[in-house]
């Protein structure tokens, strides 16, 4: 049996008439982020932040199966008010908000990425500090009802798996992008990222409406 929270969300999956036009600037935003850097050639930075976008879609599906195999409740979810509930963890406002974080991360790091701080690499060093920020942000939106938690090893109790399943890969995987020598080599990593993600949408979504 769903939680009251899986239900609320459900009611609102996919739903048009829940659109808001404040997504059209939004989508400008990101848009007018992703172009500022392309047109400075900034690839990496670019790739980077694709990569990390790719890395929440890939959470996003795995938490839609939890629902669909359990029945119970997804890992997370967000049944509060939004202009467009793409998953059930998922509104549009909050995968903008992901396709331009790993855009934003990369500008605190160091040019060399060898430089350490506090005895950490760096890179590590700011995947773990953003890992904990975005962790203590899921505290707030949770408390706030806009994004629901209904299993006990996932909740505010065992921040643990959050940071180490919610958030640490994201950065890991988009500064081993954002550092690769070779931009055909970021390029083959994301495009392989976003079209496993593509296929998973496709299949388990549009064919199998699992998700």
């Amino acid at each position: 049996m769903p939680t009251r929270s899986a239900l609320q969300a459900l009611a609102i999956l996919r739903d048009p008439s829940q659109f808001q036009w404040y997504v059209i600037p939004f989508l400008l935003i990101v848009l007018y982020i992703y172009f500022v850097e392309i047109g400075k050639k900034n690839w990496s930075r670019v790739l980077a932040g694709l990569a990390l976008w790719g890395m929440d879609w890939f959470n996003e599906i795995w938490n839609g199966l939890v629902f669909h195999f359990t029945n119970y409740a997804p890992v997370w979810g967000e049944p509060s008010k939004t202009a467009y509930l793409i998953l059930i963890g998922l509104n549009i406002e909050t995968c903008f908000m992901f396709a331009i974080m790993g855009i934003a991360a990369t500008y605190l790091l160091p040019e060399d990425k060898h430089t350490k701080i506090l005895g950490m690499p760096n890179r590590m060093f700011f995947a773990v500090g953003f890992s904990i920020t975005s962790v203590i942000v899921e505290y707030v939106l949770h408390a706030a009802g806009a994004l629901t938690w209904d299993y006990s090893w996932w909740n505010v109790r065992a921040p643990w798996l959050i940071f180490l399943i919610g958030y640490l890969p994201f950065f890991v995987v988009s500064f081993w992008v954002y550092d690769m020598k070779s931009v055909k080599n970021k390029v083959i990593t994301v495009s392989a990222l976003l079209g496993f993600d593509l296929v998973c949408l496709v299949v388990l979504g549009a064919v199998l409406k699992w998700i």
